[in-house]
């Protein structure tokens, strides 16, 4: 226990002075929690240290450098130049790797190095210093409602096999426990923000609909664990597992903040 709270300490302190100073730092910490990601995912299936694997480390660091230097046009050819790769290596190599293999490295790159990129992205828009909290408002906010609401309303499974604890009651209390905090927080910096005109409304519905895809990230997390039967993806961080097992909804709520605001910008 005492490990599980001191690291979740330092998780926190990273994560906030990372979203607060952003620039280089935050860039640095998401190309370093996606890389740890993809390990972790590839190292599931036998290939995190494999060519295959290692063509998909690469072309992730690619993608974050044309993010970071804001060549986000490129983005496509990216990943169409790294499927081709490694759809030939897959081939010149055959039977070395299985289909599934080559799938899985292209995954590793869109599920984890894309959409975690998206923290970094949102951080680096105009008044991105504010809008970037609702991202893990909206996640960390639905984990914490959706399990009070469940405890004491919970009656109906809503993904029995997956994560027996989790209910319908739970998943409806995270959703518009985290509207309600995105609305606050919205009040709260109201009229520091230029690229919204109504950012109670506008960070209510990201926090909401970064809640309600958070619940599909955190369970598309435990449905590729339990396919592959493990119980976590690393051990990273003590008492918590590793990068997956505690980014898995953010993955979600990511590009999904970035995209709500950006279509309720005005």
């Amino acid at each position: 226990m005492f490990e599980r709270i001191l690291s979740g300490i330092v998780l926190i302190i990273l994560t906030v002075s990372s979203l607060w100073i952003g620039s280089w730092y935050l860039f640095g910490v998401c190309i370093f929690i996606s890389l740890i990601g993809m390990m972790e995912l590839y190292r599931i299936v036998g290939i995190h240290k494999q060519l295959i694997g290692i063509i998909g480390y690469l072309f992730a660091i690619v993608y974050y450098i044309c993010v970071y230097f804001n060549y986000q046009q490129y983005s496509l050819l990216i990943l169409l130049a790294a499927l081709m790769l490694i759809m030939t290596v897959y081939v010149i190599s055959f039977p070395k790797y299985k289909i599934e293999d080559a799938v899985m490295v292209f995954f590793g790159i869109c599920y984890v190095a894309v959409m975690l990129s998206y923290i970094y992205q949102t951080r680096e828009i105009e008044n991105g210093i504010y809008v970037v909290w609702i991202i893990f408002i909206c996640s960390w906010g639905n984990d914490t409602f959706a399990y009070f609401t469940g405890v004491l309303f919970g009656k109906h499974k809503m993904a029995p096999k997956l994560s027996p604890k989790k209910t319908v009651e739970g998943a409806i209390g995270g959703v518009i426990g985290a509207a309600v905090l995105g609305a606050v927080y919205g009040y709260i910096v109201t009229g520091k923000l230029t690229i919204v005109t109504n950012t109670i409304f506008v960070f209510a519905v990201a926090s909401a609909t970064g809640a309600l895809l958070s619940i599909v990230g955190d369970l598309a997390a435990s449905a590729i664990k339990r396919d592959h039967e493990v119980k976590d993806y690393g051990k990273l961080i003590p008492g918590h597992g590793g990068i997956l097992d505690r980014y898995d909804s953010v993955i979600f709520t990511a590009p999904v903040v970035f995209w709500v605001v950006y279509f309720l910008r005005c």
